[in-house]
């Protein structure tokens, strides 16, 4: 059995739903996670639904991310807001290496945290770190982005590499297999979903299915529904001045954000409409659902280029139903390559996190 601790950026729900499906796989095999420790930003909570299915010890630490401003990631606000929040940094950095001194873990997994990877840089710890993100795929000479590449794509790839510091392989979360660069530490491995997804089996109702992460975009599933109201449409949101379940009239109902519910209103529906998030889109591909994806940040942007080129959908600017009305005779469904790509994703995880003990041992043994 070996020990493993997780460090997980904390912002949003992707990371932590992988962090969930690695701990059930390794958990599955006769490993452990001795502590899984989350960066979240200032008055943010972990939802309940990581708390609850984690399985292993909890402790978060304060950690920065990237800032949103109205045009995609805006690097002078995130330099702004960090810079007066050094210290408390500065402490998680100090929490992180006290755990890993007092838990002694056999592999480090850091999901995407900056902090995770200035902690290796500064701390060097003489434990193997292993990286997990779709965004190291970013890094994959395979990869395509979109033509405007500006400021926001270098931030977002030293953000990346930052993440990346010292780390031994970066496992890059795929749509699909692409050739592994060991040059660049880069092992391509299936999507880490959430065990849920296997439970649910696709009907395909009369109704489109959205999901927005902000409240504003809201707006504008509102203004085509009601130049389109014969067409059925649920939408999920996150809008505490609402009811759980908000009417809005007879083909229009949004609903709070919901895990279970959603994803069984995803198994039921046409086809879903969303922001491009990577868990979002996979997790429709698994169901054989088609995506229109309307990226809200560049990250999102690269997202869904990939899922286009992967078979996923198809992109666009803004939450134009028709745009996918008029695309969807012509979709063919990945499902079943989708879900054999993802039926390794156990095996290929388990593979890699376990050669890296064992090289660890062999390192040792030779000391």
């Amino acid at each position: 059995m070996s020990k493993y601790l997780f460090i997980i950026q904390g912002e949003g729900r992707g990371h932590l739903t992988q962090a969930v499906s690695l701990v059930q796989i390794l958990q599955q095999n006769g490993h452990e996670v001795v502590q899984a420790l989350v960066g979240v930003g200032e008055g943010r909570q972990l939802p309940a639904f990581f708390t609850e299915q984690i399985n292993a010890p909890v402790q978060t630490f304060d950690s920065p991310h990237l800032m949103m401003g109205k045009k995609g990631i805006s690097f002078s606000t995130t330099i702004r807001y960090h810079i007066f929040r050094l210290l408390r940094y500065l402490r998680s950095l100090s929490k992180i290496n006290t755990i890993v001194k007092e838990q002694a873990p056999d592999v480090i997994v850091n999901f995407y945290d900056m902090l995770g990877g200035v902690y290796a840089l500064l701390y060097r710890p003489n434990i193997p770190i292993v990286a997990v993100g779709h965004h190291y795929l970013f890094f994959h000479h395979e990869m395509v982005f979109p033509e405007k590449r500006g400021l926001d794509y270098w931030l977002l790839k030293i953000n990346t590499y930052i993440t990346a510091l010292r780390a031994e392989k970066l496992l890059a979360l795929s749509f699909q297999p692409f050739q592994n660069q060991p040059k660049s530490r880069i092992v391509v491995t299936p999507p880490l979903l959430r065990r849920a997804i296997r439970e649910f089996y696709p009907t395909y109702q009369d109704y489109f299915l959205a999901y927005v992460t902000y409240t504003a975009m809201s707006d504008s599933i509102v203004q085509w529904h009601q130049q389109n109201p014969a067409i059925p449409l649920h939408c999920f949101w996150d809008n505490p001045d609402y009811p759980e379940e908000y009417v809005y009239d007879n083909t229009l109902t949004f609903h709070r954000v919901d895990g279970q519910k959603y994803l069984q209103m995803m198994a039921d529906c046409r086809a879903l409409v969303t922001t491009a998030g990577f868990e979002s889109v996979c997790e429709a591909m698994y169901l054989g659902k088609p995506v229109m994806m309307v990226p809200a940040h560049y990250e999102q942007s690269c997202n869904a280029l990939d899922a286009q080129k992967a078979g996923a959908g198809i992109p666009a600017d803004t939450f134009d139903l028709s745009i996918l009305l008029n695309y969807l005779p012509q979709h063919q469904s990945i499902q079943g390559q989708f879900q054999h790509w993802c039926s390794q994703s156990s095996a290929i995880f388990l593979q890699h996190l376990e050669e890296v003990v064992r090289e660890k041992q062999v390192l040792v043994g030779f000391l």
